[in-house]
């Protein structure tokens, strides 16, 4: 585990950097991303008792995805290095005991620590994890297709609005599930793929 943790943010840090060479310094509120994104994850599962709506699980599984890349992204601290941040995550996670919450709940208590404390917990957002239907190694797969994702909307323009997030009708992060379906998640270069069938897909949808 500590090591697909360390490639993660090694990951984060290389997106991150692209957007600001000096990210860490400048405290940027992560944690407030975070419970942010824990509201759209719930619009996704539904919580409206007052009219009938389904799960969309494979949206809620994508929103937990990016709740992780905000979140590693709390994590970082000046003059604190990656290794010693997988340690601490490592450590929290194989001692923690999951509490068998449900989605909502689950999202409920981590965006709550967020707001308390304006950071992030490891081990509450492992109980949404696990409430969503995910487990690390799905976790992980996600991430990395969704890390290659945000690195080709720098790639195309994210920063300078150009870029065009729906294709054909239907979100990039969408299109993100059905290309990563189709590849070798363990393939040394399936970040590589990734990128790749993004590129193909993109310009085959959005050229006019």
């Amino acid at each position: 585990m500590k090591q697909a943790l360390v490639n993660m943010l090694k990951m984060q840090h290389n997106m991150n950097t692209r957007v600001h060479e000096n990210w860490i310094e400048q405290d940027f509120e992560w944690y407030r991303a975070a419970w942010i994104e824990c509201g759209e994850l719930i619009e996704h599962y539904g919580y409206k008792w007052w009219k009938k709506q389904q799960p969309d699980i494979e949206q809620v599984r994508l929103e937990a995805i990016d709740i992780w890349h905000f979140g590693l992204s709390a994590l970082f601290k000046p003059g604190k290095d990656i290794d010693q941040i997988a340690t601490e995550v490592a450590e929290e996670l194989a001692s923690h005991q999951p509490s068998g919450a449900g989605v909502r709940e689950a999202t409920e208590e981590l965006a709550l620590h967020c707001l308390q404390t304006r950071g992030f917990s490891p081990g509450r957002f492992w109980d949404l994890m696990l409430a969503s239907g995910l487990d690390f190694d799905s976790l992980y797969t996600a991430y990395v297709g969704k890390n290659v994702l945000n690195f080709f909307r720098q790639d195309h323009g994210y920063k300078d609005g150009s870029y065009i997030k729906n294709w054909a009708g239907r979100e990039d992060n969408e299109h993100l599930v059905e290309l990563v379906a189709d590849l070798d998640k363990d393939a040394e270069n399936f970040a590589d793929q990734v990128y790749q069938a993004l590129v193909t897909r993109y310009a085959g949808l959005t050229q006019a």
